[in-house]
């Protein structure tokens, strides 16, 4: 009903007469509210809204097993494929493992008959028994120290290396457990590839439940390569020390403990001062994880000695080729190592070394000497001498010592003055020169005045090189062409590396010198043609000979190395009936003595002079040692 006093719409009175109008009273002031129409599920009364909210909330949890389902499925099949990839060409770990006897590696030479061998042909099978207890405490304490605490896997180490590497911002910490590394030794190769890690974590998990941690630090001890050829503890103490790995002390056990990280520079025969300093670390390791007091590391680092023994004559030759052939060798199997040695040239080489040195290096106070023979058009290594066969050390300073090169040097200034367009006979200046401070003068200490540039390297003019220099386009043009021609040591940028300042190997540098002997092309000095197991060849086929310069130029620097042999500073290095050419070398206070040259195919390099760089007399006129011991050799090499 209407009100006309108020404009509100009531509603009817109680039908029953004298009820109260409960209906009414709740809207006897309430304002109009017009009426809505509904339009969203929101809207309607709580009561009303159950149902399809229910409904909703089904079809969203069908939705998400769906998802889910089809998640772990496509899931779980891309998990299976990668972990597939991961380990397809993976070996079988226990094939692996039955078989602990370490390889024999057999070298033969350039004909094929063996001359030497490495490996357990007389080694034992080692376990924690048999061995001191110095040496598993020394491998733990410098290659895992919390072995015994983890399940083959160290998080802790693993983060503590990470965070090492992080700030130094390089990677100067590893964070392998040995049972890693025993994954690695016997299973994989050495690439650093993020799939090969994954293989290296898998192996680890199977190890540890396969075997006990002491089983892999047996296995370790027996498979872990330690140089020279050397694979194993037992192998590695007879090479080294000549006795059974029952039979090592502590600080013999803190050496072979050390090795594994480097063998090639903590090597003992190659680097005695190294091996030492390495033993040290390892001791003071040992101190730290609580094997052995101050006192005990004190007392070994100064029984720490390297007794002479003397050296064969193949030795030499063969661990620098086993060297080379490194992780190549296998592990599981013997193998042959096909090398390039001439027996005969190395037997030859090693007695004409220590003969001069013996004779007429004595009453120079030379005592040490190396000696490479190399066929000058492939690079195969014939013959290769380390040093004196009753020095009584193992350092191979043929492929190991960086010497100063003295005046051997100069070809290659001589050739980057041809190759800015000089010729053999144009004149050069020999007078005095003044580089800042720097006044070069000639060993006579006189001056010749303009020189042909064969005769100014025939009588190894020192003015004349530094002329040659300046005119090459100063030491950087100098130092690429020797870096092309295969030298790669470091070399100073400034004028005195005309006159040899540079320090050099002898190998590279006999390598180098084989291009002016074989028509401008440059060589890899190798020894290793082929190396066999199971009837497989394992190495790449040695590098060919690439032209580096034209034959026109290695035909004039021959030409001019030959006027330094006819009538120059090495005429003793002349072969009657032969074409012979190269350059000597002598340093400051005659503290080396170098010659290198070429004779019928084969390039020859010498060097003479003493390990604690004292200086010699006598060693410089003429090339005298170093240019009478390439004649000796030479004449073995061509057969007289």
């Amino acid at each position: 009903m209407y009100n006309i006093n108020t404009g509100a719409i009531r509603p009817p009175a109680s039908a029953v007469p004298g009820e109260p109008d409960h209906a009414s009273a709740p809207y006897a002031h309430a304002p109009y509210v017009p009426p809505r129409f509904i339009e969203r599920e929101e809207d309607l009364p709580p009561e009303t809204q159950w149902e399809p909210r229910r409904r909703l909330s089904l079809r969203l949890v069908l939705r998400i097993a769906k998802w889910a389902l089809m998640i772990t499925v496509w899931g779980g099949l891309a998990a299976a494929l990668l972990l597939l990839w991961f380990t397809w060409d993976m070996p079988r770990p226990s094939a692996a493992v039955a078989t602990l006897r370490r390889p024999s590696l057999v070298l033969t030479d350039a004909h094929g008959r063996s001359f030497t061998h490495f490996g357990d042909l007389s080694g034992a099978i080692l376990t924690l028994k048999t061995v001191p207890a110095t040496l598993p405490e020394a491998v733990v304490a410098v290659e895992d120290r919390r072995f015994w605490q983890h399940g083959g896997l160290d998080f802790i180490g693993m983060a503590r290396a990470a965070a090492i590497d992080l700030v130094s911002g390089r990677i100067v910490q590893g964070g392998s457990t040995l049972t890693q590394q025993v994954a690695k030794t016997l299973f994989l190769s050495d690439a650093r590839t993020f799939r090969r890690k994954i293989q290296e974590l898998l192996l680890t998990l199977w190890l540890t439940h396969h075997f006990t941690p002491a089983e892999i630090l047996e296995i370790y001890l027996n498979r872990v390569y330690l140089g020279a050829g050397a694979w194993g503890m037992d192998a590695a103490a007879e090479t080294y020390f000549g006795i059974p790995a029952r039979d090592l002390n502590l600080w013999q056990s803190a050496m072979l403990a050390g090795l594994p990280r480097a063998p090639s520079r903590f090597n003992p025969l190659a680097n005695a001062e190294a091996a030492t300093a390495r033993t040290k670390e390892v001791l003071a390791a040992m101190v730290r994880s609580g094997y052995i007091t101050e006192a005990q590391s004190a007392a070994a680092a100064a029984a720490i000695s390297f007794p002479p023994r003397a050296v064969g004559g193949e030795y030499w030759f063969s661990s620098w080729a086993a060297q080379q052939a490194g992780p190549l060798i296998p592990e599981n199997t013997d193998s042959r190592l096909a090398t390039t040695l001439d027996p005969r040239l190395q037997a030859a080489a090693q007695s004409d070394l220590a003969q001069i040195l013996a004779g007429p290096g004595a009453a120079a106070n030379a005592h040490q000497g190396a000696v490479v023979v190399m066929d000058a058009a492939t690079g195969a290594v014939r013959a290769l001498v380390g040093g004196s066969q009753t020095g009584h050390s193992f350092f191979n300073r043929a492929v190991l010592a960086h010497r100063p090169a003295g005046s051997c040097f100069k070809p290659f200034v001589w050739l980057a003055a041809l190759m800015q367009g000089m010729r053999p006979d144009d004149m050069v200046l020999d007078a005095p020169i003044a580089i800042g401070k720097w006044h070069p003068a000639d060993y006579e200490r006189r001056f010749r005045g303009p020189v042909t540039m064969t005769e100014g390297l025939a009588q190894s003019l020192n003015t004349v090189a530094v002329r040659l220099l300046i005119h090459a386009g100063g030491p950087r043009a100098v130092t690429a062409v020797a870096h092309r021609l295969g030298v790669t040591d470091p070399m100073p940028d400034n004028d005195t590396i005309a006159l040899g300042s540079a320090n050099a190997e002898l190998l590279e540098m006999t390598g180098a010198y084989a291009t002016f002997f074989n028509g401008g092309r440059r060589v890899v000095p190798h020894g290793i043609t082929a190396l066999y197991a199971d009837g497989h060849d394992l190495v790449a086929p040695p590098a060919a000979a690439r032209p580096v310069i034209s034959p026109a130029l290695a035909g004039e620097m021959r030409q001019m190395l030959g006027a330094v042999v006819s009538h120059g500073t090495a005429t003793a290095a002349a072969v009657p009936g032969y074409f012979v050419g190269g350059k000597t070398g002598t340093t400051q206070d005659s503290r080396d003595a170098w010659f290198i040259g070429g004779i019928d195919g084969y390039v020859i390099g010498i060097w003479i002079g003493n390990d604690d760089d004292s200086p010699m007399s006598k060693a410089t006129a003429g090339g005298t040692l170093p240019a009478q011991l390439f004649h000796r050799v030479a004449l073995a090499a061509v057969g007289r």
